[in-house]
């Protein structure tokens, strides 16, 4: 079911940062063309911050950094510097969690479908 909230999971990459956040099995991506988004090449989905939550001593390892209207908070790890997730100026009452996009190149789809394991992303756990 599309509605259903299932648990995803994330963090930093030196992994001080931890958080999971309820959201649907599907969710939408939003690609932002904003001076900090585009310099990032951020791509995100945003939930209510009542679905998200800083795991174990995450809130330790969090420095923040605003700009403009201070509206926004861009959330960093203090130790290896990477923004996980972080409150949207669109959305001050969610949260903004990162997306992996990877690619499939489907071009050269037999050696791409060997390469990146998309096959098991639809095998059941």
């Amino acid at each position: 079911m599309e509605s259903e909230l299932v648990l995803h999971e994330g963090g930093c990459h030196c992994g001080k940062i931890k958080w999971r956040v309820k959201a649907s099995r599907r969710v939408v991506a939003w690609s932002c063309n904003c001076t900090d988004c585009s310099m990032r090449g951020n791509v995100h989905f945003i939930v209510p911050s009542s679905d998200f939550e800083l795991l174990d001593d995450s809130k330790d390892f969090i420095t923040t950094y605003t700009f403009g209207t201070h509206t926004a908070k861009h959330t960093f790890c203090k130790v290896c510097g990477i923004t996980s997730f972080y409150t949207p100026r669109s959305n001050p009452d969610g949260v903004s969690d990162h997306v992996e996009i990877r690619t499939y190149d489907g071009l050269n789809w037999e050696k791409s479908h060997k390469e990146t394991g998309i096959a098991s992303f639809s095998n059941e756990s």
